[in-house]
């Protein structure tokens, strides 16, 4: 997450544990809430980025996540096996 934000602690703690209580109350596994979430997504960049934006936001978005997760760094091999 980026250190500065226009969005307050607050708001941003109450979305982020309305969207996991969801998640929880539909009994959703790691591969449902990852489906679920990434339908999501899928839509907010197809209904709120503008369609020459779409590519480049998307990229920053992975890179960051990618960022963000606790993983060792890629050694070329398939993490699955």
């Amino acid at each position: 997450m980026p250190q500065q934000s226009k969005y307050s602690d607050t708001q941003f703690d109450s979305l982020s544990q309305d969207l996991i209580g969801v998640l929880q109350k539909h009994q959703a596994d790691r591969e449902l809430s990852l489906m679920a979430l990434g339908n999501l997504i899928t839509g907010i960049f197809n209904h709120q980025v503008a369609d020459n934006q779409r590519d480049s936001l998307a990229h920053e978005f992975t890179r960051i996540l990618l960022k963000s997760i606790d993983a060792p760094e890629s050694s070329g091999q398939n993490k699955n096996q």
